[in-house]
């Protein structure tokens, strides 16, 4: 782990580039926002950390209500256990003998949940469970129109979820059912369908466990881009929202619905990049290439200046093309990016720089959080 690149009290202008930086008021905001929405769902919300990456982070959000976290690798699990957090559902599958040992290991110290899509996978949980001493609660999770994991919804489902009910060291938690894909189309309309679809999938699922003699604690899913829609719905209990803590550029290209002209969530976290040369004349190359910004998304945009574009990168280098010479910026100059994508951004930095006051002249730094979860890819 690098150092970090700030000193608590440090004003804004001091923090080493390129930072993470989380404005802590708007980040605060947007906890408070999802807890009052989901109050009035009258849902449970368990945060999704592969966001975050940081039980820091993941005890803010629970103490604010949500049930527990989920995250999405048994790496970052452990970490989160390791960091206080005693309820992980691994939203995902668990493939391998050594990260089945690990996750059954886990379940020894805190409430441990994963999902499932195949029977193979079904018995390794069981024996490792059973070597491990520990009991692993299952979701099955079902494909509700994301087509990556994901069992057919309805007797396939059901079938799965017997041979999870059946095992004396698992047990059937109810579904996972996920459509991750709708999270970023862009227009309520979009969205809207492709959730009724994933209901359709789900109440079809629902019915043939019902006919099994089965029955669901959970019925997990939902994302930041359509939360309301699951939650409103009926079916949902349990939303796994992550990326409204920080958003990011491309949550931003969502058109918002009909009853509010924007998303309830702010921009809470930035890259903050120095200018290292102006050589050229033509434009600005900042310290931010793709080592400090995930670009998979599109490009990060820059805060309060759409003047300026980020365009180019390579490894260490951002190139910022300006409208006109009245847009040129010096050596040494600072520029705060929206990052395009949220969370493979953070899972490049050790730190978060928690800044209070961001939009002000008296801007400060008030925390340093490690990212324990960096990296936690296994």
């Amino acid at each position: 782990m690098s150092l970090p690149p700030a000193q608590i009290g440090a004003p804004l202008s001091e923090i080493d580039t390129p930072a993470l930086i989380i404005d802590l008021d708007a980040f605060e905001r947007n906890l408070d926002t999802m807890a009052a929405a989901v109050g009035k769902l009258g849902v449970r919300l368990r945060p999704h950390a592969k966001t975050h990456k940081s039980p820091i982070i993941a005890a803010k959000q629970i103490a604010r209500g949500a049930v527990g976290m989920c995250c999405q690798k048994v790496a970052e699990a452990e970490s989160l256990v390791a960091g206080g957090v005693s309820d992980v559902l691994v939203s995902n599958e668990v493939v391998g003998l050594r990260k089945l040992e690990r996750l059954a290991g886990l379940a020894r110290h805190a409430r441990i949940s994963v999902c499932a899509d195949d029977s193979i996978a079904v018995e390794q949980l069981a024996l490792a469970a059973e070597r491990a001493g520990s009991h692993i609660e299952v979701l099955v999770e079902v494909d509700v129109g994301a087509g990556r994991c994901g069992v057919r919804p309805g007797p396939a489902a059901a079938g799965l979820a017997r041979q999870v009910a059946d095992s004396r060291f698992l047990s059937f938690g109810g579904l996972q059912a996920y459509h991750g894909s709708a999270q970023h189309l862009r227009t309520p309309e979009e969205r809207r369908a492709a959730i009724a679809s994933a209901a359709n999938a789900t109440r079809e699922t629902l019915r043939a466990l019902e006919d099994a003699g089965l029955q669901c604690r959970t019925i997990g899913g939902a994302g930041t881009g359509t939360f309301e829609l699951e939650g409103a719905s009926g079916i949902w209990n349990e939303l796994q929202a992550g990326s409204y803590i920080f958003m990011d550029a491309d949550y931003a290209k969502n058109v918002a619905d009909g009853t509010r002209n924007a998303s309830p969530f702010e921009h809470a976290l930035f890259v903050i990049a120095t200018v290292m040369s102006t050589a050229s004349g033509e434009r600005a190359i900042i310290d931010a290439g793709h080592k400090a910004l995930s670009n998979d998304s599109g490009f990060p945009a820059v805060l309060g200046r759409p003047d300026l574009r980020y365009n180019r990168p390579s490894d260490e280098h951002g190139l910022l093309d300006f409208d006109g010479a009245s847009s040129r910026l010096a050596l040494g100059d600072k520029v705060t990016l929206i990052p395009g994508h949220c969370d493979p951004t953070v899972n490049l930095y050790d730190w978060y720089v928690g800044v209070r006051g961001f939009n002000t002249p008296d801007a400060r730094v008030e925390a340093l959080w490690p990212i324990a979860a960096r990296g936690a890819v296994t």
